[in-house]
């Protein structure tokens, strides 16, 4: 993944600006999808809800906060979710 490639990511999920552990966290309700590979090996790092970018590693926090570190090279692709739209909830109100 090339430096725009992220960037322009980062821009569609609408991140938000440097906390003070350096996480660009996404809007609540927001996620984020990566894909990774390195040597025929795939990874998948699925709702992430904060980056972090360090040189040329990637700290991806899940919305259970795991926290994977990720080499920006071996990143092809990433998705980003649209935020959760609450649906009528069935029955009378």
């Amino acid at each position: 993944m090339t430096e725009d490639h992220l960037a322009s990511l980062l821009s569609l999920a609408e991140a938000a600006k440097k906390d003070k552990e350096g996480f660009q966290a996404l809007p609540d309700g927001r996620h984020m999808t990566l894909y990774a590979a390195f040597n025929g090996a795939s990874l998948t790092v699925s709702r992430v809800s904060a980056i972090k970018r360090d040189g040329e590693l990637v700290q991806a926090r899940t919305v259970k906060g795991e926290v994977y570190l990720l080499a920006v090279a071996d990143l092809f692709a990433g998705a980003v979710e649209s935020a959760t739209v609450s649906a009528r909830k069935a029955g009378f109100v």
